[in-house]
């Protein structure tokens, strides 16, 4: 399994979505892997899908001699199939991310921007339909606010802890998070539950007893 194939990425963005992901990783113990629900789309059908690429930023109060440095960095070293993934510890104070920083990431093959933090420029992102999560909107920039301090390592994000390289799922719903050592069983078995579900709905749909259908199928 190439794990940063677009069609794998495309089939798990094309037949899953977040709750389904979110069950899966409760039954399998991990309970804490569902971002707070203040990280929001920045357009309705926003979906991202992809490896976690992650940044680390910090509140600052003057200008740092290399402005954007690490953050540069990481842009310009995105891999085909990745999903920018940032946190600002300290208030947010600018915005982190905007219409130009999407514009490189769609055309490195990144697939979306997660954000425990602020964007801008929403105008431009929702225009070209770059799928972008975050807390909120600004329009200060964040230079001489937030920097970058660290890149490509395991970070806190809205509750969940983030390993570059784990598989995120972003939709209308909200944003999870897949470990990278768990990920095939989970995948497989959220696979199996949305065929589960499937058949549940058509039998519902017919007036069946939920307690019933529950007994027989044990979804919810």
């Amino acid at each position: 399994m190439d794990r940063f194939s677009s069609d794998y990425l495309d089939d798990i963005e094309a037949r899953l979505y977040s709750s389904v992901l979110a069950d899966i990783l409760d039954d399998a113990g991990y309970r804490h892997q569902v971002m707070h629900h203040d990280v929001r789309p920045l357009y309705t059908g926003a979906k991202a899908v992809g490896r976690a690429a992650t940044m680390l930023a910090i509140e600052v109060t003057e200008l740092p001699p290399e402005p954007y440095r690490l953050l540069m960095d990481l842009l310009d070293g995105l891999k085909a199939g990745e999903v920018v993934v940032g946190a600002v510890q300290g208030n947010p104070g600018g915005a982190l991310w905007g219409e130009l920083l999407s514009t490189h990431t769609r055309a490195r093959g990144g697939r979306g921007t997660v954000l425990d933090g602020l964007s801008r420029d929403s105008w431009g992102i929702v225009d070209m339909k770059f799928p972008v999560f975050a807390t909120g909107l600004s329009p200060a920039d964040s230079k001489g606010r937030l920097e970058v301090i660290a890149i490509r390592v395991t970070i806190p994000v809205a509750g969940v802890s983030v390993a570059d390289g784990d598989l995120v799922f972003a939709d209308g719903d909200g944003c999870v998070v897949v470990p990278a050592a768990v990920e095939e069983d989970v995948v497989g078995r959220a696979l199996e539950k949305v065929s589960g579900e499937d058949t549940m709905r058509e039998i519902l749909a017919k007036g069946a007893s939920i307690r019933e259908v529950f007994k027989e199928y044990g979804i919810l």
